[in-house]
């Protein structure tokens, strides 16, 4: 099989969908879905607006404010005045939302390394380094489309 004869995104679709459903299971024992755990830990890197976040996180506005709606509810986040800009909201963690984001952090990196440890070192590195090429080189610029496909929502951020 040559590269010209594969279905590279679907490739590339059937992974992410097997990668992340797996990472939502390990990531619900703790009480935090993907998209939350990818909040915190941006919000917990740095004081950022929640305007930052949702690009930093690759949300829209709406899921966004959906999101930390829920984080607050939680009790993980809280919105506060900027003080800088009164129109800005910084998304600040609590220590009980450091505590999931170190927790999740693990759950993620035993997660990586247990699907990474099934291809040999070498072929584990070439994957990285190629997804991560393309990111930073031709995938890099965002092409405009009129109509481009929406992510698929997960639905629940957090349970307690």
């Amino acid at each position: 099989m040559t590269p010209r004869n594969v279905d590279l995104l679907m490739l590339l679709q059937l992974t992410s969908h097997a990668l992340e459903t797996e990472m939502a299971a390990r990531l619900a024992a703790i009480g935090v879905s993907p998209r939350a755990h990818c909040v915190l830990t941006n919000a917990a890197a740095g004081e950022r607006t929640q305007s930052e976040l949702a690009e930093l996180s690759n949300l829209d506005k709406t899921t966004m404010v959906v999101t930390m709606d829920a984080l607050e509810k939680a009790g993980l986040a809280e919105r506060r005045l900027s003080s800088t800009d009164r129109r800005a909201r910084i998304i600040v963690v609590t220590d009980e939302g450091r505590e999931i984001v170190g927790k999740a952090h693990q759950v993620v990196q035993e997660l990586y390394e247990d699907v990474l440890g099934t291809l040999p070192d070498e072929q584990s590195e070439a994957l990285v380094d190629g997804l991560s090429g393309l990111l930073a080189g031709r995938l890099a610029e965002k092409v405009p489309c009129d109509s481009p496909p929406r992510r698929r929502a997960v639905r629940s951020v957090v349970k307690k």
